[in-house]
């Protein structure tokens, strides 16, 4: 049932969404707008490619940190069903916010609708409903990104790894679960187009743990 409570819970997840940390951490603190350089996204990826981990780290912790906040505004709806019937809405209401705060993401108001990735934010919207599934992910993030040093690869198998996740090794028989599982697969596969291809032709940028960064403004975005 569509309430004022859930609308402004939805409005207000979006907006959560929408803060441009990659963009607001660069401006203020390196002079830099990262979308004119590196992948052009503004997203923790791509922080850490122009801005260095410095930068990045505080990026991605706070986009995750952004999903899960949004999620949790199931909080303040007020779920009127109970038993069974009460865990799929609250449930489906999870999904909900957490895909506007994504959306947010992607399309920020408060950066003229030119965002990231989403990846981060997914994560924190999906340790809020799959605690489980969701440290799952981190393992094999963690795991292929210590063994490629790519950051794309990872975030791409982390997505997919949720799926499996969610259906074989910690089995959610809530059906829009599922169905939010395929969307994550299909929105990484979209948002990741570029990398994949530049992953393909063996041009996608590594992680290096150890060098310091100097904040790579060479390459500016066309």
């Amino acid at each position: 049932m569509i309430t004022i409570y859930s609308v402004s819970a939805l409005i207000m997840a979006y907006l959560c969404g929408s803060i441009p940390t990659a963009v607001w951490i660069g401006q203020a603190f390196y002079g830099v707008d990262v979308r004119e350089y590196g992948s052009g996204n503004a997203g923790a990826t791509n922080t850490f490619r122009v801005l260095g981990k410095k930068a990045g780290i505080p990026v991605m912790l706070l986009d995750i940190l952004k999903g899960w906040t949004a999620t949790n505004l199931v909080y303040f709806i007020g779920v009127s069903t109970t038993g069974a019937s009460h865990s799929i809405a609250y449930t489906n209401y999870e999904l909900a916010l957490g895909i506007a705060a994504v959306m947010g993401h992607l399309f920020p108001v408060f950066a003229g609708f030119r965002g990231g990735k989403g990846v981060a934010t997914l994560f924190g919207m999906v340790l809020a409903v799959n605690l489980d599934s969701a440290l799952l992910c981190v393992g094999v993030f963690i795991v292929v990104l210590l063994i490629t040093r790519y950051v794309s690869l990872s975030s791409i198998t982390a997505g997919f790894t949720y799926l499996l996740g969610v259906t074989f090794v910690f089995p959610v028989y809530i059906r829009s679960v599922i169905i939010y599982g395929m969307c994550i697969c299909a929105l990484i596969l979209v948002t990741h187009q570029k990398n994949i291809e530049r992953l393909l032709k063996g041009k996608e940028s590594r992680v290096n743990f150890f060098k310091k960064k100097i904040p790579d403004t060479s390459k500016r975005v066309s």
